[in-house]
C-alpha cells in the first residue's frame, strides 16, 4: 500500500481475507483457490494489496475481453457519467442503448443480423438463458429441451437443469463430441459422427421417450465443461437436425463470443446461424449486461413476459459498445486465432514431457490443459487416433489389414453403411450406437484416457499462483487447467504465461512423483476455508 512499509501491506491483504472468510456466504469459489486482494489492474496484470503482481488468465472468467481498464472502455464509462444521462432506465430507449444495439448488430452473422430481434435481461448470463429457454418454449408451444453432457448454462434453476450437473432431471441429454474422453472411445470425426447419430435417433425414434422439443441449447466451445471445442462439422449437422424438425437451435455464446475463440462468434468457424444466441461476459465491456439475440418470427412472447430490474444498464452498454467496436475495428478475433493456435503448439509437447497432462486443448483463445493421474507402468502412452485403436484388436476379429479396416469403419461411420461387412458395422456401430460406453470386449480402445487428476490440477494452479499467474480450472472433474488471457496479450506476455505455467507444471509433477497425489498442500488454505 502507497507510504507504509511491506510489512503493512501484508497485514492488510491477510486482514481483508480473514474479514471475507468471516463474513461472507460458504458459496464462494474463486476466492478459495486465489487468496489475493486486487487493488489495482490495467491489461493482463493485476496488483494485489501486499504488493505483488499477477499475471491475470482468468479474466473474471472471461468477461475481460480487452483486459482490466482498457483505456476505450474507461473513457466509455467517462463520457456516460459526465454527460449527465441516467445510468439505470429499465428498457426506455436511450441514445447510449441504440448505439450498443447497432454496434452488436454489426457483429451477428448474417443470417440473423438481418431479421434478428434483442432482448435486454437481468445483468447475468444464466438470466439470459432463461429468457431464452422461455422465448423457444413459448414460440413452439412446446416444453422440452435438449441439452448436452457436460453443458454449463448458469446457476439459476432453469439454466441448471440444462446444465451437465442437474439433478433433477427435466432435459434430454445428448452426447457431447470431445477427443480425449469420447464417450463412444473412438475421437476424431468418428465420434463426433456417432454423437450425431445418437441425437438424429432419438429425435427420430417414437419410442426414445423424448416428444419433439422446444429447444437445443449448446455450447460451440464447452468452458466449464473443460475446453472442449465442437467440430465444425458436427455444429453444421446439429444446425440440419434442428432446421429439418423445426426445433430453435440456441447457441450459448455466453463465454465463447466476442473474439474469444478466433472468430467474433463461435458459430462463425462452422458458418452456422442460429435460432437464438445467448450473449453476455464481454460484451458488457467488464460491467453486467446480459441479452438474448433471436430470429423475429420467434418474437412471440407477450410484454413483460421477460424482465428485470437492471435490464437498463447504461454503463454496461457504453462499455460494450466501446468493446465490440475496438475488437471489431482491430481485428482482435483473428489475432486470437492466431496467437491461441501459437500457444496451444507450444503447449502440446507437456504431454510428452509429463505424464500427467493428458491432453492439451482449445480454440483461440480459451486453452486447456488437463492433468491426469499417470499409470507408472507406461509413461508414454497417448490416446490415438481410431484407426491407431481399433486396428490391431478389429484386425484380429475380422482378419482385416490395417489400411482396409479404416475404410471399412470410415464407410459406415461416416454415412456409407453398405461398405462395411456385417460384422464391422455390428462392432462399429451398432455396439456403440445403442450403448455407449459399453465397447464390446476386444474393441476398447488399446490407449485409454488416464483418470482425471482434480488434485493435481488444483496443486499446478497453486504453483502458478505462487509465480504470478492466475489460471482457472474447469472441467468434469476440476482437473483442467484453463487459460482465458484478455484479447489484448501481447505476444512477449504469452510467452511469460506460458513459461510460468510449463515451470508450474513441472513443479506439481515433481511434487507429485515425490509424494503422491495425496500429499498436495495449499499454503494457508486453514485459515482461508471458512
Amino acid at each position: 500500500m502507497a507510504g507504509g512499509t511491506p510489512g503493512d501491506a501484508r497485514a492488510v491483504h491477510e486482514g481483508i481475507l480473514r474479514r471475507q472468510s468471516a463474513r461472507e456466504s460458504s458459496a464462494r469459489t474463486y476466492a478459495r483457490a486465489l487468496p489475493i486482494v486486487p487493488v489495482r489492474a490495467r491489461g493482463l496484470t493485476i496488483e494485489g494489496a501486499d504488493g505483488r503482481r499477477y499475471l491475470d488468465c482468468l479474466s473474471g472468467a472471461g468477461t475481460l475481453a480487452l483486459g482490466h481498464n482498457h483505456p476505450v472502455v474507461l473513457e466509455a464509462i467517462r463520457s456516460v457519467l459526465d454527460s449527465g444521462a441516467p445510468l439505470s432506465v429499465l428498457d426506455l430507449a436511450t441514445p447510449v442503448k441504440d448505439a450498443f444495439t447497432t454496434e452488436l448488430f454489426r457483429t451477428l452473422p448474417s443470417g440473423l443480423a438481418d431479421r434478428a430481434r434483442i432482448q435486454f435481461c437481468g445483468p447475468a448470463g444464466t438470466d439470459a438463458v432463461e429468457a431464452a429457454l422461455k422465448l423457444v418454449r413459448a414460440a413452439t408451444g412446446r416444453t422440452g429441451i435438449l441439452a448436452f453432457t457436460g453443458a454449463y448454462h448458469g446457476m439459476t434453476a432453469g439454466a441448471l437443469a440444462a446444465s451437465g450437473g442437474a439433478r433433477d432431471v427435466q432435459v434430454a441429454r445428448l452426447p457431447y463430441p470431445q477427443d480425449y474422453r469420447c464417450p463412444f472411445g473412438v475421437g476424431g470425426p468418428p465420434g463426433a459422427e456417432l454423437a450425431a447419430r445418437w441425437t438424429e435417433s432419438l429425435l427420430d425414434d417414437p419410442k426414445s421417450g423424448v416428444p419433439l422439443p422446444a429447444g437445443m441449447i449448446l455450447e460451440p466451445v464447452q468452458g466449464e465443461g473443460g475446453v472442449n471445442p465442437a467440430p465444425d462439422d458436427w455444429l453444421r449437422r446439429m444446425r440440419q437436425l434442428t432446421a429439418d424438425r423445426s426445433i430453435p437451435l440456441i447457441a450459448d455464446e455466453i463465454q465463447t463470443g466476442v473474439g474469444r475463440t478466433g472468430a467474433f462468434w463461435a458459430v462463425d468457424h462452422a458458418g452456422i446461424t442460429p435460432d437464438v444466441m445467448v450473449l453476455s461476459k464481454a460484451i458488457g465491456g467488464s460491467l453486467p449486461l446480459a441479452v438474448i439475440v433471436y430470429r423475429d418470427d420467434l418474437d412471440t412472447w407477450q410484454p413483460g413476459a421477460h424482465a428485470g430490474t437492471f435490464r437498463g444498464n447504461q454503463l454496461a452498454m457504453a462499455a460494450g459498445t466501446a468493446t465490440l467496436a475496438y475488437v471489431r475495428e482491430n481485428a482482435l478475433a483473428e489475432r486470437a486465432a492466431a496467437l491461441g493456435s501459437r500457444m496451444l503448439t507450444q503447449l502440446a509437447p507437456l504431454t510428452h514431457a509429463f505424464p500427467c497432462v493428458g491432453d492439451v486443448r482449445g480454440r483461440g483463445l480459451m486453452i486447456g490443459v488437463e492433468l491426469v493421474n499417470p499409470d507408472p507402468d507406461d509413461a508414454t502412452a497417448r490416446p490415438g487416433s481410431v484407426a491407431d485403436d481399433l486396428a490391431g484388436p478389429l484386425a484380429d476379429a475380422f482378419g482385416a489389414a490395417p489400411s482396409e479396416l479404416e475404410a471399412a469403419c470410415q464407410g459406415p461411420l461416416a454415412g456409407d453403411l453398405g461398405a462395411a461387412p456385417a460384422g464391422l458395422k455390428a462392432a462399429c456401430l451398432g455396439s456403440l450406437v445403442d450403448a455407449p460406453g459399453a465397447v464390446p470386449a476386444g474393441l476398447e480402445p488399446a490407449r485409454a484416457p488416464r483418470p482425471a487428476a482434480p488434485q493435481l490440477a488444483a496443486a499446478v494452479q497453486r504453483e502458478c499462483l505462487q509465480r504470478g499467474l492466475i489460471v482457472e480450472l474447469g472441467g468434469r472433474h476440476a482437473s483442467v487447467v484453463r487459460l482465458l488471457p484478455p484479447l489484448t496479450i501481447s505476444d512477449e506476455q504469452a510467452t511469460a504465461v506460458l513459461d510460468r505455467l510449463t515451470d508450474a507444471v513441472a513443479a506439481a509433477a515433481r511434487h507429485h512423483e515425490t509424494h503422491g497425489p495425496h500429499q498436495q498442500r495449499h499454503p494457508g488454505a486453514a485459515e482461508h476455508a471458512g
